[in-house]
């Protein structure tokens, strides 16, 4: 029978309209309809809070069941955790005692944290805490030490020093006279990444909201760079990173290093020296500094005298810092304001990310001395922690024990959660790190003289292996490419047996690394697996590819476990002689028991079905929709896989078709007591075209409502009693469901052979499924904007939330081209080419650096971009430079690193070549045409006779006079290709004319710039056909190469030199894919939060999501994207409930936090701060508002560009401010742009095209430019009469409105009239021009951002409470029905008033989406 998950709960994000005249229509969920709320609110919840299979339910973390919204037993778990903190006094040396607020949880080694960061006492490391005498164990907590309490006095006592406590202390001092600088964040080190909030916002923004209220008309420069403004066609890039002036250190040393004199010698070891440091202060004064056991002290060595004998002053400091202060008085002076400046900075833009965040472009900086950082690059630091005595970690053991640790209770899980999200962070940052030194050649390999892609390596106790095919395993599977797959499908499947976390079943710790073209797999390592051969080791499972297969009980029981949540059958397979084998996974996944007695598995490689569609099997047909798209494809690898999400959305598709037909035959069966139903028990399964919500037939939809739920209710209870094989039931009602179940396709427990067929047919089904609905899905959502993606990154999330593999793409983009509703989908096009281009450039790079040395990177990295962006038609490789060759060829080594080939031939790349590469990858891997798009423009001007053929060289037959075409195919070619029959026949190739539908930047372009391939036009062909910008597409192909360019003015379109040079390449970054843990009891308390505010109970829903914020943070830390979105939500409640303080605060660490984990111009960075802004306007902090709105806009042009549905929303946001502040032509070039986009992307009858007509007639009125806005509020007027008829209240406001302007239009006609008849001497009645109130701007601020006020008096409120709770109730019985119908209810139709739209369901909005906009 088909498995069946649970539906999303009610917490399931789903985002409002933003504007009251948003086209929602009232197909929703029934129930939700009367929200007792004040508000409309967006849950806006990015892709890592929904549930990432999307509509249906992941397997279940900690195989624990949801909680519901205020359960008891939750809230009783939550008690346990929050202890209530107390304060304790802290006694250190030289300052005066201070209080410090703890929590009973934390541990002895937090307040020494809290300590070593303060302003005050930083300068400590070693030191213990006592309370009465005894001092603190580091590693208890509070609670544990007896007498402390409230009022408490620890006293701090100094320690004498080690050789590694005195390490750690100099790592310390440097750390803090580095706290300042961007250097270590642009390197992409230590977990530091970019923050440029500060910038903006010109410090706190809690202390400036005090400063500044009351302050709202003071004089406020509003001039946007001109960059920024509608219609500029500048794309600058040094914006993106704005100089932060707290950059600019203060210098307090100039050199801070290890002397030379290391390590002391015998003698001076006995006398307490530890380590020799050598300090040049910012006075140059050069100093030698003994550490000892007591403390610092300057000794009489030199550069070349030895003398550990102490130096004058004879002053010994336990910290080097008070040391310092005593010899240089620029020192002391400049570390005080540095520690200032450092505790001023927000704690956000200092604390370490879990996962390290890489930037693209960095500026240029100077190369300064750091001993720590020299010490760091020639030691194995990484895998020591500084509490571990020096040992590498054992990250099997680690990696494994976590998971064993009790889950009984919430404090049990959190600990839990925490402890494996911990060790996952430290082990993807040890592998990343080992990846890196293997590719660099810095590990040796564990079998040296086999040849280098064969080789193996063993690094700080991690396994590496490269992406090639060394034993010729992949042979039959595609060899090198499908070996460089199965890492990322190996990944996949680790990720989703650790989701279901089976206890008992153990996983490897993996991290897929691609860095300079190559492919690393880094693994822990099973205890033992490198003793015995993998035949004697592996117990279930296959190691030849199924040839021979074994089978154990113990496996089959623990993946027994997981075969519901995965939808894995336990099945048959059939070995080399013919035998049946009984396995619960793929036949390549393999069982190994350790040595430690852990049962794990490996090579999940196929852990999903296989994709038919691109796995041609002989004598097996695909359905018909599949057949029409094309499939079966062959393609490069037989690795191809479905993703998670398709299977659950397929299976909860079934599994509606099945509910279906089992309620209809059961009504048939009760409305006919007398004759069996026979309707579909001699049909065939119902083709997977029917969708979701269209019912099997006319008799179910003619029922009632009450009696199609009643009905799928039955068939529930029917299904479970037969399942768990209860005699009571009735037998024709078993007979109804056994129908049932079978015109689905469910795998019955038949005979072998059918079993096999009818797991075949559900394969194909499968794979039609995704062509017939989750495509055709996606590109109505698009359509409908109801998900918005701005680059590849957020396109691709959205692909693969509905199941969709990237593979598809080109199939998507066909889609949306053929698409009624193209128009709208201009933006999805446009991303959709970006992404097919850079991932198509990206394939072709990786093999293009694996021919690469490393002396050469630079020069060949930039020849790479020179080629792909640079108009410039010839650019030459530098090659490394002659004089740097060795006049002496030695024999090479046999065993070079991977990147050391001795080839060049990389340099003799060319424009023209590479963009062949590029259309040729773009054909064979996503099957699109770029050459065919390009070219059709030209036939179908030729064809539409826009092209003369006296400037264009067209010969009447088209055969002598175009040199471009036989230049590139050679005349056979040319006249035997498709394009050149297409041209004879006019047809204009294949009659599709993309510049009558505005794909071509301002529809017609240079018939020349289109032809396929002339010489030096290839990048600029591409650009010109699609309007994307080279800028973008220099940050997507950086992105997805780890390339980091230096930041800097790029002329692109120079034709006389190239764009890049060798210095413009700055560093290669690797790209990392990893597991990424989840806390899943904060998950459900914030998902449980979110139904509370969208049933309106906001007080209630805000105590959930801050008690969602307290256990994310338990669980990650302070940074995590979740966090990210937790903050948002809490920041939105606080605005509705009117404390705008609160909301900036929690809105400016959302930010924060989405430039740190995210990337300072990823596009959830962008609705950051669009959201910060409104709250920055509320609190009257309108020059803050109008610099983070711009900030907001540039980000959008340079990831996207202007012409992006999102821009409507940004620019009505600027013009009502600027409105605000009277900039009123400023204020109309954002608004007429607003509504230029939005009559584009939603039609000119649209709702939010009249609320953009109003907005532009406010400002017209102001300017006392009464036709332009009578005519605009006429437009605005005509679409609410037409859409939402005369009687509504929109229609009657837009009226009042009009009337309003015509009385003050002729008001100002005759005043006119009176000064041309009497001149000077008119009698002028004074005139009425409205100058804005910050209020009313205010107003439709919230009004486009998606928060409408509906006042309510407190006996409304009850009233709507109760109704809600009773519609809640009904909403639960007929839950099934409204998920058959709910997929596919997100057709427009018109809304209804502000009051309206507040009060109906929302289209669900994909979390994914850069957009919150309805």
């Amino acid at each position: 029978m088909v498995i069946k998950t649970d539906e999303l709960p009610a917490a399931a994000p789903a985002d409002s309209a933003r504007e009251p005249s948003s086209q929602t229509g009232s197909k929703g969920r029934p129930g939700a309809a009367d929200l007792p709320s004040v508000m409309l609110l967006n849950g806006d919840c990015p892709e890592s809070l929904k549930k990432e299979e999307g509509a249906a339910e992941p397997p279940q973390e900690n195989g624990l069941e949801e909680a519901e919204p205020g359960e008891e037993t939750t809230g009783q778990e939550v008690i346990v955790i929050q202890d209530t903190g107390f304060s304790v006094k802290i006694l250190a040396p030289g300052i005066e005692p201070f209080s410090l607020q703890v929590s009973p949880q934390e541990m002895v080694q937090e307040i020494h944290q809290v300590l070593m960061d303060r302003e005050d006492t930083c300068h400590r490391t070693c030191f213990s805490l006592h309370l009465d005498g005894n001092m603190l164990d580091h590693f208890s907590e509070l609670r544990s030490v007896e007498g402390l309490q409230e009022g408490s006095v620890l006293r701090v006592v100094e320690e004498p020093y080690t050789v590694r406590e005195a390490r750690i202390h100099v790592r310390h001092v440097r750390d803090l006279l580095k706290s300042l600088d961007p250097s270590d964040a642009f390197n992409g080190v230590d977990c530091n990444s970019l923050s440029f909030l500060s910038v903006f916002t010109d410090g706190d923004l809690g202390d400036s909201g005090k400063r500044k209220k009351g302050l709202e008309m003071d004089p406020i420069d509003c001039t946007p760079p001109e960059h920024i403004l509608p219609g500029s066609r500048e794309r600058p890039l040094c914006p993106l990173q704005p100089q932060n002036r707290d950059w600019k250190p203060l210098q307090c040393l100039k050199v801070l290093t290890m002397s030379g004199w290391n390590p002391p010698p015998g003698n001076r070891k006995m006398h307490g020296d530890l380590m020799y440091l050598f300090v040049i202060t910012a006075e140059d004064r050069q100093v030698s500094i003994t550490a000892s056991t007591r403390g610092f002290y300057l000794n009489q060595s030199t550069a070349y005298h030895f003398n550990p004998k102490p130096a004058s002053p004879r002053f010994l400091s336990h910290s080097l810092v008070e040391l310092l202060n005593q010899i240089s008085p620029t020192f002391k002076k400049n570390f005080a304001v540095l520690q200032k400046k450092r505790v001023q900075r927000h704690p956000f833009e200092r604390i370490a990310t879990p996962f390290q965040v890489y930037s693209w472009t960095a500026p240029q900086a100077e190369h300064a001395m750091d001993c720590v950082r020299a010490e760091d690059a020639y030691t194995s630091r990484l895998g020591y922690e500084e509490h571990i005595p020096g040992q590498t970690r054992d990250w099997n053991e680690e990696l494994q024990t976590t998971r064993e640790l009790p889950r009984k209770n919430l404090p049990e899980r959190l600990l839990r959660e925490r402890a494996i999200f911990k060790v996952h962070s430290d082990f993807t940052a040890a592998a990343t790190r080992g990846a890196m030194a293997v590719i660099d050649g810095n590990v040796m390999a564990i079998n040296p003289s086999e040849e280098t892609k064969m080789q193996m390596f063993i690094w700080n106790n991690i396994f590496f292996s490269l992406g090639f095919d060394v034993r010729d395993h992949y042979k039959d599977f595609g060899g090198d490419v499908a070996a460089y797959v199965a890492p990322t499908n190996d990944l996949n499947g680790v990720r989703t047996y650790n989701a279901v976390d089976v206890e008992g079943l153990y996983t490897l710790g993996t991290v897929v690394v691609d860095y300079r073209g190559y492919r690393v797999t880094a693994q822990s390592i099973i205890p033992g697996i490198l003793e015995r051969d993998q035949e004697q080791s592996v117990i279930y499972g296959s190691i030849d590819f199924g040839k021979t297969v074994m089978s154990h009980p113990r496996y089959l029981e623990l993946l027994e476990r997981t075969s519901r949540p995965l939808k894995i059958l336990r099945h048959r397979v059939l070995n080399d002689r013919d035998e049946e084998v009984e396995l619960c996974s793929s036949v390549e996944c393999k069982g190994i028991i350790g040595n430690d007695g852990r049962h794990y598995i490996l090579d999940l490689l196929r852990t999903f079905p296989p994709d038919l569609n691109f796995l041609p099997v002989p004598g097996e047909a695909l359905p018909e929709e599949c057949m029409r798209a094309g499939f079966p494809r062959t393609h490069r690898h037989k690795l191809c896989c479905l993703r998670q999400e398709l299977v659950d959305a397929f299976v909860e598709h079934r599994y509606l078709l099945f509910m279906k037909l089992a309620a209809l035959q059961l009504m048939q069966q009760k409305a006919s007591k007398m004759e069996t139903p026979t309707s579909l028990e001699n049909g065939s399964p119902p083709s997977l075209d029917s969708k979701p919500e269209d019912p099997p037939g006319p008799e179910a939809g003619s029922e009632e409502e009450g009696s199609s739920a009643s009905g799928l209710a039955k068939v529930k209870e029917l299904a479970e009693t037969i399942a768990s094989d209860d005699s009571t039931a009735d037998p024709r009602s078993r007979e109804v469901i056994r129908n049932a179940c079978k015109a689905v396709g469910s795998i019955s427990s038949t005979a072998f052979d059918e079993e096999v067929r009818d797991q075949k047919q559900l394969l194909k089904d499968a794979a039609a499924f995704l062509l017939s609905c989750q495509i055709p899905g996606l590109v109505k959502d698009c359509a409908d904007h109801v998900v918005l993606p701005m680059d590849g990154a957020t396109l691709a999330e959205v692909m693969r939330q509905r199941g969709i593999n990237m593979r598809y793409l080109g199939k998507v983009l066909g889609l949306a081209l053929r698409s009624p509703a193209r128009d709208r989908l201009d933006h999805i096009h446009k991303i959709g080419i970006g992404e097919l281009i850079t991932r198509s450039a990206k394939h072709i790079f990786k093999t293009y650096l694996q021919g690469v040395e490393l002396s050469g990177l630079s020069a060949a990295i930039s020849h790479f971009l020179n080629c792909f962006l640079s108009s410039y038609p010839n650019p030459v490789a530098h090659l490394p430079a002659d004089e740097l060759v060795s006049k002496k060829r030695n024999r090479r080594r046999r065993n070079r690193p991977p990147g050391a080939a001795d080839n060049t031939a990389w340099a003799v790349m060319t424009p023209q070549e590479l963009w062949k590469n590029i259309c040729q990858e773009a054909k064979s891997y996503f099957d699109f045409s770029l050459e065919w798009c390009v070219s059709s423009m030209a036939g179908g001007m030729v064809g539409s006779r826009t092209m003369s053929a006296s400037s264009h060289n067209v010969g009447p037959g088209g055969e002598r006079r175009e040199p471009w075409r036989t230049a590139y195919f050679g005349k056979k070619r040319w006249e035997r290709s498709y394009w050149f029959k297409s041209w004879l026949d006019g047809s204009g190739w294949g009659g599709f004319r993309p510049w009558s539908s505005g794909w071509g930047r301002g529809g017609y372009c240079s018939a020349r710039s289109h032809l396929p391939f002339s010489p030096s036009e290839t990048v600029d062909q591409a650009v010109e056909s699609y309007g994307l910008q080279k800028i973008t597409l220099l940050r997507e192909i950086s992105l997805k190469t780890g390339i980091q360019v230096l930041l800097k003015e790029y002329s692109f379109d120079s034709r006389h030199k190239p764009a890049f040079t060798e210095e413009d390449v700055l560093n290669i970054f690797p790209v990392v894919k990893h597991v990424n843990p989840k806390a899943s009891d904060a998950f459900h308390f914030f998902q449980s939060g979110q139904a509370k505010v969208q049933q309106g109970f906001l007080k209630e829903g805000c105590e959930l999501i801050s008690e969602a914020l307290n256990l994310f943070n338990n669980v990650y830390g302070a940074m995590h994207v979740e966090i990210c979105a937790c903050l948002r939500l809490l920041a939105r409640l606080h605005y509705i409930m009117g404390d705008y303080a609160e909301a900036l605060s929690n809105q400016q660490k959302a930010v924060l936090m989405s430039e740190r984990v995210m990337g300072i111009e990823h596009p959830n960075t962008v609705q950051e701060y669009m959201h910060l802004a409104l709250y920055c306007f509320a609190s009257s902090q309108l020059s803050t508002a109008l610099s983070l709105l711009y900030r907001a806009r540039y980000l959008t042009l340079l990831v996207f560009g202007e012409d992006h549905p999102e821009m409507a929303l940004l620019d009505n946001n600027i013009g009502l401010v600027l409105h605000g502040v009277m900039e009123y032509d400023l204020s109309l070039r954002f608004l007429e742009n607003a509504l230029a986009v939005s009559t584009k992307y939603h039609g000119s009858r649209s709702l939010k095209v009249a609320l953009s007509h109003h907005l532009v007639a406010r400002v017209y009125e102001s300017k006392a430019e009464f036709r332009s806005a009578l005519q605009h509020e006429k437009e605005g007027y005509t679409i609410y009469k037409t859409q939402l008829g005369e009687d509504h209240e929109k229609t009657k406001e837009s009226s009042e409105y009009l009337k309003c302007l015509t009385q003050q239009a002729v008001a100002l006609q005759r005043t006119m009239n009176e000064i041309y008849r009497n001149g000077s001497s008119a009698n002028i009645p004074p005139l009425k021009f409205t100058a804005p109130s910050m209020a009313s701007v205010l107003e439709q601020l919230n009004v486009i951002n998606g928060i409408l006020f509906i006042p309510l008096s407190q006996k409304d409120l009850e009233n709507l409470k109760a109704e809600v709770a009773r519609r809640h109730q009904l909403q639960e019985a007929t839950k099934n029905r409204d998920k058959a119908e709910e997929p596919m209810a997100t057709e427009p139709e018109p809304a209804g008033a502000p009051r309206d739209a507040a009060s109906q369901p929302q289209a669900t909005k994909d979390p994914s989406s850069p957009s919150l906009q309805g």
